[in-house]
């Protein structure tokens, strides 16, 4: 398996892989597809990187842009992460969480909040930080990270692609 940045041609199976990994799940609407579509047509897809089996994308994940209300800059979204059923459990999805961490590390991002859960992300270093809020969703799902100081307080903004805009 080899992870690599998107590239052209991808789309369709970026898009396929999204939809079966969230295919039936309880906590999804069934548009995270459309929400890696939107930000990457608002050019908000700031890092997107693919894992593939031998010509196959088996796994994506998606890094976005976000806004905090402290006026913070360098701080990033995680989601959707996908990688298709029968390649889960493998490890696809945490090599893809590593290798989007080190290369936002690289870009001099400031650090990363993601909506997800707690018992996947810890290992990574996530935490709950109650002082930095993602308003109206349960509050022990959003995480966050920094990589440089501290995490910050306030109220966090996702990319508008991520609200059907």
């Amino acid at each position: 398996m080899m992870i690599r940045p998107e590239k052209a041609g991808d789309e369709a199976a970026i898009a396929a892989v999204t939809q079966a990994a969230f295919a039936g799940k309880s906590y999804s609407d069934q548009t995270e597809h459309l929400i890696v579509d939107r930000l990457r047509r608002a050019g908000a897809l700031s890092l997107s990187l693919v894992a593939v089996e031998g010509e196959a994308v088996v796994g994506h994940i998606a890094f976005s842009p976000l806004t905090l209300s402290g006026g913070e800059a360098g701080w990033f979204g995680l989601g959707p992460l996908s990688v298709l059923p029968q390649w889960q459990q493998q490890g696809i999805g945490r090599s893809l969480v590593k290798a989007g961490l080190e290369r936002l590390k690289t870009m001099g991002a400031s650090g990363c909040c993601l909506l997800g859960s707690p018992q996947y992300y810890r290992p990574f270093g996530f935490v709950n930080a109650p002082h930095l809020v993602l308003p109206e969703v349960p509050p022990q799902y959003f995480q966050a990270i920094a990589f440089t100081g501290v995490i910050p307080n306030g109220t966090v903004a996702f990319h508008r692609g991520f609200y059907g805009e």
